[in-house]
């Protein structure tokens, strides 16, 4: 049923795997029915899934990524805007800016941005081939620098660094993981779990350095 102008608008802030979630139960639950959401992504492309990014290495395209059906943001009661982050937000007035100087007055407002990539306070950290690996542009990027390099250095032994130094690996580098901790995905594993992990990514070809923070 189309909205008028005046219907109340739910401010989505973030449109990244828990923004679509939000936009999803929306509809679900019905609300679309009496209001009109605004969902703003600072990404130039919908929801996708950043947990199987390293996918993208191994033959997967971003529409293969993409989250639910597209139609989703196509409905009258949903807008869609992409590539234009919030840069301003007023509670008070209940008031939104974004960086295009677009002004979006809402009702409610849910801030769904998630998390940033943690970059180490150390220096080099802005130099030429130095990425972060959070969004499929980030990814893009890396794939083009590594047709011109044969090594790569992971900085971080999580999940998430585990999951770039597999993605390096299947672009033919030759990966090294460098982790200030004791062992492998800390926070998940005990001693003997991180023990049978590292074993296996050495198997694959990685090499693996613990207890090593990098400096520079």
């Amino acid at each position: 049923m189309p909205h008028s102008s005046s219907s109340p608008i739910v401010l989505v802030v973030g449109n990244g795997m828990v923004g679509h979630h939000f936009v999803e139960s929306a509809v679900e639950r019905r609300l679309t029915e009496t209001h009109r959401l605004v969902v703003v992504g600072e990404e130039h492309r919908r929801a996708y899934d950043r947990v199987h990014l390293s996918s993208l290495f191994d033959g997967a395209t971003s529409t293969d990524l993409e989250l639910g059906d597209a139609d989703l943001y196509r409905r009258d009661d949903i807008e869609l805007v992409t590539g234009d982050a919030i840069v301003e937000l007023d509670p008070t007035a209940r008031r939104a800016r974004t960086a295009s100087g677009r002004v979006i007055d809402f009702t409610s407002c849910i801030l769904a941005t998630g998390s940033s990539a943690f970059v180490p306070p150390i220096s080099g950290t802005d130099a030429t081939g130095v990425f972060v690996y959070r969004t499929i542009d980030d990814v893009e990027a890396i794939r083009a620098h590594a047709q011109n390099v044969t090594s790569g250095i992971v900085v971080g032994g999580g999940l998430l660094g585990l999951e770039a130094a597999n993605a390096l690996r299947l672009l033919g580098l030759a990966v090294t993981v460098v982790e200030f901790a004791p062992r492998l995905m800390a926070v998940q594993l005990d001693d003997g779990g991180a023990a049978a992990l590292r074993q296996h990514v050495e198997t694959l070809g990685l090499t693996v350095r613990l207890g090593a923070g990098a400096t520079e």
